[in-house]
């Protein structure tokens, strides 16, 4: 399942920037940034659930916002993109 998350979290505070930091931590080990609050992550519907958990326990739904958008498996390959940070093939092996 391919999905696009996005999220703003509320920095006025240490606690919100511990959220950010973490809401980022979880998204870069499961996906893609392709902007500062924007990731593609192609998981499993097992993992995506996981994430999904993590992400919303992790979240302050009075101050924060979370979207996940559910992006085709044809998606993908029809963006377009320019500039840094060069569009990552889910379906090669990832080095580590």
């Amino acid at each position: 399942m391919n999905v696009l998350i996005a999220y703003d979290v509320a920095t006025k505070d240490a606690a919100g920037r511990r959220r950010l930091r973490k809401i980022a931590q979880a998204c870069e080990n499961s996906g893609q940034r392709v902007q500062y609050s924007l990731f593609e992550v192609s998981l499993d519907r097992t993992q995506w659930t996981g994430l999904r958990l993590k992400l919303l326990d992790l979240a302050d739904e009075k101050k924060d916002s979370l979207r996940f958008y559910f992006v085709d498996s044809d998606a993908f390959d029809k963006t377009e993109h320019h500039g840094i940070r060069a569009p990552r093939d889910f379906e090669e092996p990832m080095v580590i």
